[in-house]
């Protein structure tokens, strides 16, 4: 083993040479540390460099930082990211609109539906916490559509059996169950998984201008999208 010391930079310098007079590899250490860690290899250790540097001064904190660690049992003050607790979400206090989709457009009444049940309008937006509110649609059977999406737009579901595939039309889903209409328009829009699942018991899809919800006290559903309504 040999070794080559620069008192200037403490600067260490070791290679190995299989041609040592050294004993053993292993027997000699540097600075701890046998630098083979195996006899079977030797051409692996044969052409390297160990460079180690070592300073004689500690690191030292900036003064404009030194508050950082003089006390650590106060306010997190290295994470300033802030993240809604239990109280902000309370389920008792989240607001309930309620929106009218006579001749309104599926696809836009959907989207804004779903903006605020998941509560991408407000500054506390979470995309991991229900921060939403509640909303109930009446008259679901006078929702409108563009196009010859009524006769053309095709709702599929499956029973489960081999052959069990029912394919029916926008017009035929409509006549039969039209709360389902919507129910299927916002549930696309809302997160796949255990979150969506729960955001989507927030809505409530009524026929006719009736609903059981007069005691939450729903305000008017904010639309901001000017084209929601069908233009005739």
């Amino acid at each position: 083993m040999a070794m080559a010391l620069t008192t200037s930079s403490s600067l260490f310098i070791s290679k190995y040479s299989p041609s040592s007079s050294s004993p053993s590899p292993r027997t000699t250490p540097f600075l701890g540390f046998s630098l083979s860690a195996s006899t079977n290899k030797p051409s692996l250790q044969s052409n390297r460099l160990f460079y180690i540097c070592c300073q004689d001064k500690s690191s030292a904190i900036p003064a404009e930082q030194q508050w950082m660690f003089d006390d650590l049992t106060g306010p997190d003050v290295w994470n300033k990211t802030w993240y809604p607790k239990a109280k902000d979400h309370i389920p008792t206090s989240k607001t309930w609109y309620i929106v009218d989709a006579s001749d309104k457009i599926l696809g836009r009444l959907a989207s804004t539906i779903a903006i605020h049940i998941r509560g991408k309008n407000l500054a506390t937006y979470t995309p991991s916490v229900d921060m939403g509110a509640h909303v109930i649609v009446v008259n679901a059977e006078k929702v409108a559509i563009s196009g010859k999406k009524r006769t053309q737009k095709l709702y599929r579901r499956h029973s489960g059996t081999p052959g069990g595939m029912k394919v029916e039309t926008f017009d035929q889903l409509q006549k039969r169950i039209p709360e389902r209409i919507i129910e299927h328009a916002v549930r696309g829009m809302l997160p796949k998984g255990r979150l969506g699942r729960s955001l989507f018991t927030h809505l409530k899809v009524y026929t006719g201008p009736d609903h059981p919800h007069e005691a939450q006290q729903p305000k008017e559903l904010p639309i901001r999208d000017k084209r929601i309504t069908k233009q005739t």
